[in-house]
């Protein structure tokens, strides 16, 4: 064994052994691994994936490569050995290889056993890159074989535009009016470090070039030589972030995504829709900017202390910073390709202007009127940069955005003029349009905070004023006509100089803070202030009160903030439309949304919905709180953006993009949506261009096609609007009386699953739990997701709906009938299911029965988990009959053989960490242990993908 080296190799450590307390098989259980497994159909393998099995095996083989010269010959046995038997059993269904594998894993020595997690947890992160590297290739086959666009492209989208009858003119107008956002959050699931994802870049890059044909014997080498480097760089660089992360941290992740996707993709995609618009009218001018990217990251406070006025402040000046990076970086590229000279081609007089003020008087540009124009732009740009930090300089800054992208102009008009129009495409042309993405402030920064902090600061306001206010006992009528009078009253209600407590001051601070970063970077550098946990009117009209008193809201020209509530409980989902319906009718009020462009936008929460009610309960509520505030604001005359709070994982709304936006109700979508990207999801989507290009793609094509006319809701029929009903009634029985109505759950939960144990994983910058006291209903949704995935029960994504099926079927004489036709016909439905699909196809019963092992009370043990099991049964049987299909992703052959692949690496981690789970608990303070089972935290995550 080698020595103790890299921080994550322990001593001497303790065995792992194997303890008593095994759960006894529930009736109707069937003991194996693979119950439920997802089996391929013979020949499902095509020629196209074979270079895909291929480079599967290559990395395979430089990973053992890697793990023999590093960690010596017994350490790779042990993995060929655990390898070797997990394949078999998944395979073969041998269960002499599961003996084995189980007795080998039971008995390694910590130390030991941290390198075989290491060698299964990098096996899980190549496979991703080998599989992203196959998607892009397959998409680039597409497209040069000529084939038709495919669903979710940007080409299918305008196609399916014009079938459906719309001219140029229609979707240019259609692209004056949208607004999508794909919004960064940094929610604790991205569990990769930045120096392991560089890394992954690199050996993604490698494959791309090895995939390539026409590779001499020499090259082929070269390029496995550089891939066997960067793996030895991979194994010698830590997984796991040896301190937390900080806010300035995720500021930093956010901001590479930008660095390596959305500075080339998203002016890319508009670009392509002009030229696409161009084709069918060339007199069209550019299509507006509808695609542009928001964050949470440094302005949601939502339960997370960290975040105040400094923290706001110094994430929009990061933000700009690393937008003016880019800029200047074009620039100077620029500069260097128009080396025209005005001894052979004209300039215009605006273009001879610039030139004229530039401060590079060298001879030899003397005549090189459009270098000297960009030094101009860029010298100016450069005293911008200065001036947003808070520095002086001798240039003129730029006023805005627009300013700058004026002079970009002169030199766009002054190339077409004078017969240059060929040299605007390029670089140019993308750089003009990133302007128009990205202005001064990179991003658009939303606010969020609870509507209990806001109340809080609310009451602290008016005991101020008015001392015998009673603001805190105020019921929600005297509430809503004490904050009117706010919103209509000259007066301020912050006074100067007022003893406020440390939590009021610091609100009261960030609110300034916004109102000062949008006078340094421009109006679109914070649009949005998010209530989350909206329960009530007063709770809109207070958010409203406190950006007045900022002067971010109520001036002469109208709102300027848009006031955005979040509804998050079934209860709250319920209540969404009566509470928009009394909000939108005061006065007050409508004034701000009407001077916001007359759109109100509410965000609608997954994640704590599902949490909340089940996942059947929750699709359900927010689909029909769609459809009620769809029609609400078309009767009130409000144009209404969704903001969908989805997160990774199926539990938490996840799934796949296009599908979400496309099973949307009619008339909810006209263009108009935001949407969450959260934790390893924006890492999966946009670390990579070609795939952040297609993901950017499928945002803009699904916002297309979902607001073409023909989507009729009336389409929906009454017995479909019905059987959902009853099946959510009974879903949200059995879920709520699992989770919220045993007694023990919680502690079932807690010594079931790996939630103790995620506050140590420094994998973001908030706590767990909104509230101490350990209550699941104080539990942050991503938490609870998370933990449920890693002991693969996935329980938030399906549960419920087996009983549900079982109880309407036991209603309707059991026929399936209608659901079927409701599978096929019903875009909800079908997807609603399919997500479902894809996460039963990763859970597995056998392996979940050990973590349920580690409950100490066996009657709790028995009864918690028993129930689980049979739910889980019941859904696959009702799923696959519903979908008529014979087993789990019958559909989805991709996916199926993804999850085939990589199961054999996964369920070593999830033993291994049952062990090291025991070991850590019974010795919390070795670290050994605890690296260990934070190691299989990373690897069970990486081989899962959407886990959070």
């Amino acid at each position: 064994m080698n020595a103790v080296r890299r921080g994550e190799r322990s001593g001497e450590g303790s065995r792992l052994r194997p303890r008593p307390g095994r759960v006894r098989p529930a009736r109707g259980y069937v003991d194996g691994w693979n119950w439920g497994t997802v089996r391929m159909p013979e020949g499902a393998e095509s020629s196209k994936d074979a270079l895909l099995r291929d480079q599967l095996q290559l990395l395979e083989r430089l990973l053992d490569k890697t793990v023999r010269a590093q960690e010596g010959p017994e350490v790779f046995e042990l993995v060929e050995t655990i390898r070797r038997d997990s394949i078999k059993f998944h395979r073969e269904e041998d269960l002499e290889a599961r003996r084995t594998l189980e007795a080998v894993l039971r008995t390694l020595a910590t130390d030991t056993a941290i390198q075989i997690i290491r060698a299964f947890s990098y096996f899980s992160h190549l496979a991703n890159i080998a599989e992203d590297q196959h998607r892009i290739r397959r998409t680039r086959s597409h497209e040069i074989a000529g084939s038709p666009p495919r669903d979710g492209s940007l080409a299918r989208a305008l196609d399916r535009a014009l079938e459906a009858g719309w001219s140029a003119d229609d979707l240019w107008r259609f692209f004056a009016d949208a607004h999508v956002r794909p919004v960064l959050t940094a929610h604790p699931t991205e569990v990769r470090r930045k120096s392991t994802m560089r890394r992954e870049i690199a050996v993604a890059g490698l494959l791309d070039e090895r995939g390539r044909c026409d590779l001499t014997p020499d090259e082929l080498k070269e390029i496995d030589d550089k891939l066997e480097r960067a793996l030895l760089v991979l194994w010698q660089t830590s997984l796991l972030r040896e301190t937390k992360l900080s806010v300035r941290d995720e500021v930093e992740n956010g901001l590479s995504y930008f660095d390596y996707t959305f500075f080339r993709e998203v002016p890319a995609l508009h670009n392509r829709l002009e030229d696409r618009l161009a084709e069918l009218d060339p007199e069209l001018d550019p299509p507006a900017t509808f695609l542009r990217v928001g964050s949470w990251i440094g302005g949601d406070r939502d339960g997370n202390p960290s975040v105040d006025a400094e923290v706001l402040t110094r994430t929009l000046r990061a933000q700009s910073a690393r937008a003016m990076e880019h800029y200047l970086r074009e620039l100077g590229k620029l500069r260097l390709e128009l080396s025209l000279s005005t001894v052979i081609v004209d300039v215009s007089d605006g273009l001879r202007d610039l030139a004229d003020r530039s401060l590079d008087r060298s001879p030899h540009r003397e005549l090189e009127l459009y270098r000297r124009a960009i030094s101009t732009i860029s010298d100016r740009l450069a005293a911008t940069s200065e001036s947003l930090n808070g520095a002086g300089g001798t240039t003129d800054p730029y006023p805005s955005a627009a300013a700058f992208r004026a002079d970009l102009e002169v030199v766009h008009s002054s190339l077409v003029a004078n017969g240059s129009a060929a040299l605007t495409r390029g670089r140019l042309r993308r750089l003009r349009r990133a302007v128009d993405c990205f202005g001064f402030h990179l991003a658009s920064l939303d606010m969020r905070q609870n509507s209990d902090v806001l109340e809080t600061t609310l009451a602290e306001l008016f005991e101020a004023v008015e001392p015998d206010s009673g603001y805190r006992d105020m019921d929600e009528e005297d509430r809503i006509e004490a904050l009117r009078r706010e919103l209509g009253s000259r007066r301020p209600l912050v006074r100067q100089h007022w003893a406020y407590s440390e939590g009021a001051r610091k609100e009261l601070d960030i609110f300034r803070a916004a109102r000062a970063v949008r006078d340094v970077y421009g109006a679109e550098a914070m649009t949005t202030a998010i209530i989350s946990n909206a329960r009530g009117v007063s709770d809109l009209l207070g958010q409203a009160v406190l950006l007045k008193e900022a002067g971010l809201v109520g001036g002469e020209g109208g709102g300027e903030m848009n006031v955005v509530p979040l509804f998050e409980t079934i209860t709250d989902l319920r209540n969404a439309v009566a509470i928009m319906d009394r909000l939108l009718s005061i006065p007050e009020y409508r004034r701000l949304v009407d001077g916001c462009g007359g759109v109100q936008e509410v965000m609608l929460g997954y994640s704590d919905s599902n949490k909340d009610g089940g996942y059947v309960t929750s699709g359900w509520e927010l689909y029909k709180a769609a459809v009620g505030l769809a029609a609400l604001c078309r009767r009130r005359g409000v144009r209404l953006r969704l903001f969908h709070g989805r997160g990774g994982t199926v539990g938490r709304g996840g799934g796949p993009s296009y599908d979400a936006i496309m099973a949307q109700p009619a008339g909810t979508v006209n263009g108009q949506f935001r949407l969450t990207e959260q934790g390893e999801i924006v890492s999966g989507k946009y670390t990579n261009p070609a795939l952040g290009r297609r993901n950017l793609e499928i945002l803009a094509s699904a916002a297309i096609e979902s607001s073409l006319p023909g989507k009729d809701e009336d389409a929906v029929p009454e017995s479909y609007l019905d059987a959902m009903e009853r099946l959510s009634e009974f879903a949200l029985a059995a879920y709520r009386a699992l989770v919220y109505e045993t007694p023990g759950f919680n502690d079932y939960f807690r010594a079931s699953t790996v939630i103790g144990e995620i506050a140590t994983l420094n994998i973001g910058s908030r706590p767990a739990s909104r509230k101490s006291g350990g209550r699941i209903e104080d539990l942050r949704a991503i938490p609870w997701v998370f933990s449920w995935s890693q002991c693969r029960v996935m329980l938030p994504g399906w549960y419920g709906f087996g009983a549900a099926t079982s109880q309407w079927l036991a209603e309707n004489g059991r026929d399936s009938s209608l659901l079927q036709e409701m599978y096929r016909e019903w875009p909800f439905f079908r997807t609603l299911l399919s997500n479902m699909d894809m996460v039963l196809a990763k859970t597995n019963m056998a392996i979940a029965s050990r973590y349920a092992g580690l409950v100490p009370d066996e009657s709790l043990r028995e009864a918690v988990f028993g129930r689980i099991v049979a739910e889980r049964a019941g859904a696959i049987r009702s799923a696959l009959e519903i979908a008529r299909a014979d087993r789990l992703l019958a559909g989805n052959p991709l996916l199926a053989r993804s999850i085939r692949n990589r199961l054999p690496y996964i369920d070593p981690l999830n033993h291994l960490q049952v062990e090291l789970l025991r070991a850590q608990r019974e010795r919390p303070d070795d670290p050994d242990a605890l690296r260990g089972l934070l190691l299989t935290i990373n690897g069970i995550s990486a081989g899962l993908k959407n886990s959070g």
